[in-house]
């Protein structure tokens, strides 16, 4: 018997756009997601200080060809949030990415619950040569707890490895706080492209691998039945 919805997972009604079916998976079998089947959504949720490089971390993941800076298309700026969408194949199953990013909203503290509901995976990132960053991911990590709950997969990464000569936060700090909560740990570089792909590959895999809710996209369902129109995304 399927597992019901995480609770506080919430999606768009069916008349609205961006719509989205739950899929309460017991397991993802070969073929779910796969060649002639729907995608899946998955939301992802980058958390952390100010000017860690979230955003550079976002843009060179799902863009990048275009150079780091500059104002993300996407944004929306009477919310404060900017997402991008990445399609990806996993073992042979189609994932649509839909990851979130708080455009400098985080400064405030003031992040709503609503930011954080319905993610399935969580990338918490500090600066390797801010220490504070590195001191309030424990404070993240309470958040992230109590506003989207504990069934949710968490990755941590310390970006700007590319400047070492100014680092404060060692590596085995990094290593030894993912330890103490059981996540994975990667140190990153948005401008070298250092483990950028391979952090959100790793949390992408532990969110299908665990039974928890993902989506359909339903906007796929409106362009199969309306036949053979030109392709979406995919």
């Amino acid at each position: 018997r399927p597992a019901p919805p995480r609770a506080g997972l919430a999606w768009p009604g069916p008349a609205g756009p961006g719509r989205y079916s739950v899929l309460a998976m017991s397991g993802l079998g070969q073929g779910q997601g796969g060649a002639g089947k729907l995608p899946l959504l998955v939301k992802i949720v980058m958390a952390g200080e100010s000017c860690v490089g979230k955003t550079s971390i976002v843009r060179r993941y799902t863009e990048p060809g275009l150079p780091l800076g500059g104002t993300p298309s996407s944004y929306l700026p009477t919310i404060g949030i900017d997402f991008k969408v990445k399609p990806v194949a996993i073992n042979d199953t189609r994932v649509k990415l839909q990851i979130w990013d708080t455009a400098g909203q985080e400064r405030f503290h003031t992040l709503s619950t609503s930011y954080f509901r319905g993610a399935q995976g969580f990338v918490l990132v500090y600066d390797i040569t801010n220490l504070d960053s590195f001191q309030s991911i424990a404070s993240w990590m309470k958040d992230i707890h109590e506003k989207a709950g504990d069934e949710v997969d968490v990755i941590l990464l310390g970006n700007k490895c590319d400047k070492e000569s100014e680092r404060v936060v060692p590596k085995q700090k990094g290593e030894k706080l993912a330890w103490e909560h059981g996540i994975p740990f990667f140190e990153t570089s948005a401008k070298d492209n250092v483990n950028i792909e391979d952090a959100f590959s790793v949390l992408t895999k532990e969110i299908l691998e665990k039974k928890s809710c993902v989506l359909y996209d339903l906007d796929v369902v409106a362009l199969n039945e309306s036949k053979k129109r030109t392709c979406c995304a995919f």
